[in-house]
């Protein structure tokens, strides 16, 4: 199942034990009554009332003669509490406590004669009570109507005290609200009282609104209302001391006028038939700790083939409306959909019809979430009784009394990862691991297993590239919320495939409207989100394009001889220096790849450029982060970079038993060679696109499996076609690894004729062979004569023992001599300390011997 309910509260298991037990007491000679006293067959009527911002639940349940008892259960200290009896037949509409358990308060209506309680009859009358219960003393009763009232207490942030002050909201089915300032004061030791019982003052927070939410976590009232037949979302922020600000409106493009009156999360009464929820608009707030703020809306059914519902991402300034097919005409829907809260995610779900993971972090493209829908075991995999979502991850079961905590069930979705064929839900689960992860290290390890082994399976993205740039993006995101906007999420940027079985439809809508002007917290993180939606055009993603564009005028610089400031490429230098000592120092196992084995100063070169401009980029846009927390997050993200490729490497590596010194070309390459050979060009292939840079000793590595895979034709276009690079290293180890058979003289001079004439140089003195010797001789002859001026000489020329009778060579010999003598230092300096005009003699006549034949 691609969710887990983890159970952290079960009345039958957490309640019914203590119940027993404290029946079983009241019930032992001697023992004096109060206390709860249930019998068997009335434990039915237990059920959750509230769910406190302290993640207390308030349960109540009857006894035989109908007496209503509440209960508090402490999640942290697992322990039950009795708070209070009423010694009547009633049913409890709404109930909530205090933060120091002193208070409760509660609304209850009578049963009608029909046994009902649905709908209040006339005359009959729904009283709300507060209660003092530490001890049990006094009751007052706040409101005594012909409508319904439900209770909530502000809790404050901070509990280390109590408070002399309370303040309670009472939500009126009349479409009001209020709150109550109650003070309370301490009598004969810890007795608490209301200081002032006669006289508790009230404000008006909200008014005229057709449905509301409560975030018990955050302590926000969200609630809608309507202005000129206009639905309006807002926002009221409640403080620690009671105080309240109207936070944001932001217009609604729903209509909720014939919808009735709705509230959410304001306990968990039982007043609506649960059965025929398909009937009625689903409407829902979620937000994160990133400054996220999403409303999740369905409307009434209206097709049994198809669900449709919208989610406004209000913090990036667009709505998408989501339809999906039901599979058959005649699917009957007798349950409305549920939205559960996920942090990054929200989930969308319906019994044995649809499961959907809607990505509210990064919603811009559909390919980042996950759609199932039909017949398929994970749509079917959560409880058919209606679930309520809670603040955070929280998740209610009304009907079995059950409080879960909604986790992503990561193993079953790398299991779901190996099993799908479709290229949009491989995507969509990639990022959903990575996001939600809470073992990174293992988690990325599955995924690479995963990658290695499907590296080709997907068409319409590279999966490489999707991996490095999704798994580094989440290792640096913690460090600050604003990295979602400066930081690449994907390497992909548009998606135009169809999702089976969905249609979107995305639409720009209204910005809420601040109506405060200093930020804190989540307010601060959402208005930046907003800012950036109104002002950022265009994206202020990273990309790599100046950073190839330097690297380009570098390498460019170094073949025609040009060299800039000492000082700039020594801070390059150091730049790739502190990339691989920071990745040196997080990985401290050996690795079994030959990687960082030589210097090779190109993707050194690469390095350093990347660490300066993203460096600049964060420092332009990140303010308020001091300079070396950002400095050490650009080497955490590219040391990230590389050492992903790492990973993937040495994953084949150790899976297919290759070592270093099996790489040799006097044998043929097994099938394992070839694989990871195929892997390594689908490496370079997706880090080249992006222009990121590769481990030093990569392009070495890869060459030298090249040799050993490819046959010599298929070798050549590989280095003419740049996907083989010549590094130095690779080719030293092959001049002396390979012998002069004729196969590998020609792989040797096809290599020396494309390399650089520096390295071409260096690298045929360690071929001995009448070829190199050649190539040798026609270079220092070039040497030579670059600026030779001719003088008059005599006719006569010395001839030295031993020296062939052919008068133009010798001649030209003797020229080659007395340059030599009259250049000596230059030519050390340019490395032809060993090479003079005998070895060019000897090098001609060879050549001319081998072209006679004989």
């Amino acid at each position: 199942m691609a969710l887990r309910l983890v159970s952290d509260f079960d009345l039958r298991k957490d309640v019914l034990p203590w119940l027993r037990s404290q029946r079983a007491a009241s019930a032992a000679p001697g023992a004096r009554g109060g206390g709860p006293g249930v019998l068997e067959n009335n434990y039915e009527s237990l059920r959750i009332l509230n769910v406190e911002r302290n993640e207390n639940i308030i349960y109540t349940y009857k006894d035989d003669k109908g007496n209503v008892f509440f209960g508090l259960y402490d999640c942290r200290t697992r322990q039950n509490e009795h708070l209070y009896t009423f010694e009547k037949d009633l049913h409890v509409v709404s109930c909530s406590v205090n933060s120091e358990r002193t208070l409760l308060a509660a609304s209850l209506v009578h049963f009608t004669k029909e046994g009902r309680k649905n709908e209040l009859q006339p005359g009959s009358k729904c009283l709300t009570l507060l209660v003092e219960i530490h001890p049990v003393n006094n009751v007052k009763v706040l409101k005594a109507v012909d409508s319904y009232i439900w209770v909530q207490f502000l809790y404050p942030h901070v509990e280390s005290r109590p408070l002399a002050e309370n303040h309670l909201l009472l939500i009126s089915e009349e479409k009001y609200i209020e709150k109550f300032h109650i003070q309370v004061i301490q009598e004969d030791g810890n007795r608490v009282v209301l200081k002032d019982s006669g006289h508790l003052p009230r404000e008006r927070v909200a008014e005229d609104f057709v449905w509301a939410q409560w975030d018990m976590s955050e302590q926000r009232l969200y609630y809608v209302d309507l202005k000129m037949s206009r639905s309006v979302l807002k926002c009221i922020q409640f403080s620690a001391d009671g105080k309240f600000n109207l936070m944001f409106e932001a217009p609604l493009d729903i209509t909720l006028s014939d919808s009735g009156f709705k509230l959410v999360n304001f306990g968990c009464d039982d007043l609506q038939d649960q059965k025929n929820l398909s009937k009625h608009l689903t409407l829902c707030v979620f937000t994160n700790h990133t400054g996220t703020l999403c409303v999740c809306y369905s409307p009434k059914f209206d097709s049994w083939g198809k669900i449709t519902y919208t989610v406004f991402y209000f913090h990036k300034g667009h709505s998408k409306t989501f339809t999906a097919a039901l599979g058959s005409v005649d699917s009957h829907v007798t349950k409305g959909l549920t939205f559960l809260n996920l942090d990054y995610y929200v989930a969308v779900y319906l019994p044995g019809h649809l499961f959907h993971l809607l990505n509210i972090q990064h919603p811009d493209l559909i390919c980042h979430s996950l759609f199932l829908t039909g017949n398929n075991e994970v749509v079917d995999m959560l409880p058919h009784s209606p679930l309520q979502s809670l603040s955070g991850s929280l998740v209610l079961d009304l009907c079995s009394g059950k409080l879960y905590r909604a986790v992503l069930n990561q193993s079953y979705l790398l299991q779901f990862l190996w099993n799908t064929q479709l290229d949009c839900e491989k995507m969509a689960v990639l990022h959903c691991v990575l996001s939600c992860g809470r073992d990174p290290q293992f988690l990325e390890a599955k995924l690479i297993q995963w990658i290695s082994e499907n590296v080709s399976a997907c068409h319409s993205f590279d999966l490489i590239q999707e991996f490095i740039i999704a798994s580094s993006y989440w290792s640096i995101y913690p460090e600050t919320s604003n990295m979602d906007k400066l930081l690449p999420y994907s390497s992909v940027f548009a998606w135009d495939t169809e999702i089976p079985g969905i249609t979107l439809v995305t639409e720009e809508i209204p910005l809420p409207f601040m109506k405060v002007h200093s930020f804190k917290g989540y307010w601060e993180k959402l208005n930046s989100n907003l800012e950036y939606v109104k002002y950022s055009k265009p994206r202020l993603l990273y990309d790599n394009s100046m950073v190839q564009k330097e690297w380009h005028s570098l390498i460019s610089e170094e073949k025609t001889g040009r060299r800039r400031s000492m000082v700039y490429m020594r801070n390059i230098r150091e730049n790739a220096m502190k990339v691989i000592s920071n990745l040196e120092a997080r990985n401290l196992e050996p690795r079994l790849t030959p990687l960082f084995q030589e210097e090779d100063n190109h993707q050194r070169l690469l390095m350093g450029l990347m660490v300066s401009e993203l460096k600049d980029h964060l420092l332009r846009h990140l303010q308020g982060i001091e300079k070396k927390k950002i400095e050490q997050m650009v080497l955490d993200y590219i040391s990230k970079l590389l050492d992903l490729i790492c990973q993937i490497l040495e994953t084949s590596w150790r899976k297919h038993h290759l070592h270093p010194q099996l790489l040799h070309c006097s044998r043929r390459a097994s099938a394992a060679e070839f694989t990871v050979f195929h892997l390594m060009t689908r490496i370079l292939e997706a880090t080249r696109t992006l222009f990121l840079p590769l481990p030093p000793g990569f392009h070495t590595l890869h060459t030298m499996l090249g040799v050993h895979c490819l046959p010599l034709y298929n070798l050549l276009h590989y280095f003419d076609n740049g996907v083989l690079l010549l590094t130095e290293t690779a080719v030293t180890r092959l001049m002396k690894d390979l012998d002069n058979s004729e196969k590998n003289e020609k792989l040797k001079f096809s290599i020396i004729v494309r390399l650089p004439p520096l390295i071409g140089q260096k690298i045929c003195r360690l071929w001995d062979h009448p070829m190199s010797s050649n190539i040798i001789s026609r270079n220092h002859v070039r040497v030579l004569l670059l600026n030779y001026k001719k003088q008059p000489r005599s006719s006569m020329i010395d001839k030295s023992p031993g020296s062939v009778e052919f008068l133009p060579l010798n001649y030209f010999i003797e020229i080659l001599a007395d340059i030599e003598s009259s250049n000596r230092a230059l030519l050390a300096f340019e490395g032809h300390d060993n090479v003079d005009a005998k070895f060019v003699e000897e090098a001609a006549l060879k050549h001319t011997t081998m072209l006679l034949g004989s």
